[in-house]
């Protein structure tokens, strides 16, 4: 008998008990292949890569609770429902019974998925780290035509542009915005909320080439979660703040594409309709003849008058804050610097930037933006615009009041935190290298140019002392050097000098020592070595010193061996990376002087 055999009717074990091949999975609950992959997308349940794959290596594993868990879901019982009622509707139309078809689509079933949402996310900080994937599927739908062949109807694009602009009007809003880099793909944005950092990609508003290589089946599956996911995510955070979810939009302002000043109109109407509301509930406080049902009403009323009056046109209707949320007392000290960066600046886009990204950013900095179109709040006239957005190589009029600026000023400034001089971005000017705010330099070796030149702005910007091009830090700390720029006083540098002369006396203790000890055993092993071999040459340390390392990695486990050794190799394609840049940057200064 085989040292592994199992006889027909005993139970399963291991690995075998544990997975189970996506073959299985499917013939066990009795779907199809594609609405298994459905059903899947939808709970959450991924393929699993066992340690002993007990049926090969071409199969797709999935454990054996998941497939449990498919099994008794509602929505598969959905699904099947929803499948046997489309034979009815196409046996209809087969035996050309039209008004029985017709019968039947008008009550065709449907289904939701808010109850996975509720079984995926118990708390709203899980669904806040789940939302990268989210934002950037959504926003990417947002940006693509509607392809019938491809399936893309025309409802689902903008159900995903309605989200995405709900979603960056209340980050803007509230001031949450904290990174921008534009890149090759798109527009990369991050966001802290209640802690959690959101990562997200948005295309560039050009026109979509769909590849044909791509199962667009299963993006929009992904999709159809996805917006559940964010509705839930947005109805939060709306309520969180106060404001009625949806939110209810000008009509012409939608027809402009303008659903960004739209929304914002919204929340200006709220903030409005909530001090209403508060000075209602004062007065009936004070009369105490009121019921709490007519107040109710009266706000709604009031909503639909304000929403009525507010002309479109109102200058700075972008930038008013919604009074509860806002400017309340629990914003940090980083939201509050992020509401004061574009304080008391005023900006006209030309008609060629980026305008809905514009939008979106400025506002979430403090700052006030209009642009050249219909439905914009003020004009390119207004005298009080200190900063024009241009992206082309010459400007022909030009307001001597204003500064005419290329649209990578306002993402610089907001991931250095400070306004930046203009003179680098001026209209046809090459601008300055567009540094990712993503990348930490100091961890990468490598720290470019302008960053140190940013650097030094902001200690400019905080009144800090920095050391000069060429001094390194320890200079700086010399209270000679403190107490000639007046950072110190005489006292505190006497006291200085006084501390870093002890240790300097012993730090030199110290080496002497050890030079001591060194020098010891040196005269010792020299000693023992000309006794065995009759005063041969002494051994290399350096040698020693490769022969103990060598050692070390001989003794050690070959799967941390290869962890070691992969971890050199980034070192060293780091290093040549940072290498390759410093040439680069050295041979473009020597064509600068060259030319020059």
């Amino acid at each position: 008998m085989p040292k592994h055999y199992r006889p027909a009717g005993k139970k399963k074990e291991g690995n075998a008990a544990r997975y189970i091949t996506k073959s299985q999975a499917v013939k066990y609950l009795q779907v199809s292949l594609s609405l298994f992959r459905k059903l899947c997308i939808l709970k959450g349940i991924f393929p699993r890569e066992p340690k002993k794959k007990v049926k090969g290596n071409h199969h797709t594993y999935y454990h054996t609770k998941d497939i449990l868990f498919l099994k008794h879901e509602p929505l598969l019982e959905k699904f099947r429902e929803m499948r046997a009622y489309e034979k009815k509707i196409k046996k209809a139309v087969s035996k050309k019974n039209r008004d029985l078809a017709e019968r039947l689509l008008t009550r065709k079933p449907t289904y939701t998925l808010d109850m996975l949402i509720r079984e995926r996310y118990p708390k709203f900080i899980d669904a806040l780290r789940d939302l990268d994937d989210c934002l950037s599927m959504v926003h990417l739908f947002a940006a693509l035509p509607a392809v019938e062949r491809e399936k893309i109807p025309v409802n689902r694009v903008h159900n995903c542009r309605r989200l995405s602009h709900e979603w960056q009007a209340y980050v803007s809003r509230t001031h949450k915005l904290r990174k921008t880099f534009i890149s090759v793909k798109g527009i990369y944005y991050q966001a802290e909320i209640d802690g959690q950092k959101i990562t997200w990609l948005t295309p560039h508003a050009l026109q979509q080439v769909l590849p044909a290589d791509v199962d667009y089946n299963i993006m929009l599956t992904f999709l159809e979660f996805y917006e559940t996911l964010l509705a839930f995510v947005n109805f939060k955070l709306y309520h969180s703040i106060n404001v009625k979810y949806p939110p209810i939009l000008d009509s012409r302002l939608e027809a402009l594409a303008a659903d960004l000043y739209a929304l914002s109109r919204f929340f200006d109407s709220r903030a409005s309709m909530t001090e209403s509301k508060a000075a209602s509930i004062s007065e009936s406080d004070a009369s105490k003849d009121l019921g709490e049902g007519t107040n109710y009403d009266e706000s709604e009323l009031r909503l639909a008058q304000l929403q009525q009056q507010l002309p479109s046109n109102e200058p700075g209707a972008l930038m008013h804050l919604v009074q509860n949320a806002a400017e309340s007392d629990e914003d940090d000290s980083e939201t509050r610097k992020c509401k004061a960066l574009f304080k008391d600046v005023k900006f006209f886009l030309s008609r060629e930037v980026p305008r809905e990204s514009l939008l979106f950013v400025i506002p979430a900095f403090g700052g006030i933006v209009s642009w050249d179109g219909e439905g914009a709040p003020f004009k390119e006239t207004d005298q009080s615009i200190t900063h024009q957005i241009v992206d082309r190589p010459t400007q022909g009029h030009k307001f001597l009041s204003r500064e005419y600026v290329q649209p990578q000023w306002i993402y610089d400034c907001i991931n250095a935190r400070i306004l930046l001089p203009v003179d680098e971005y001026v209209v046809g000017r090459i601008p300055p290298p567009h540094l990712s705010p993503f990348v930490d330099n100091e961890a990468e070796g490598y720290v470019p140019e302008y960053a140190e030149t940013i650097k030094r702005l902001q200690a400019a910007a905080r009144q800090e002392v920095l050391p000069m091009p060429g001094v390194g830090k320890e200079d700086l700390d010399d209270p000679q050097n403190l107490l000639v720029e007046g950072v110190i006083d005489r006292a505190e540098a006497i006291e200085a000098a006084e501390k870093k002369r002890k240790m300097s006396i012993l730090q030199k203790q110290y080496h002497d020592e050890l030079k001591k000890e060194l020098g010891s055993t040196q005269i010792s092993a020299d000693s023992d070595a000309n006794k065995g071999t009759g005063g041969d040459s002494l051994p290399d340390i350096s040698q020693i010193s490769k022969d103990a390392d060598s050692m070390s990695d001989i003794l050690m486990p070959r799967k941390k061996r290869k962890l070691l050794d992969a971890m050199k190799r980034g070192k060293e394609k780091k290093q040549a990376n940072v290498d390759r840049l410093k040439q680069r940057n050295r041979m473009i200064k020597e064509g600068k002087i060259s030319e020059k």
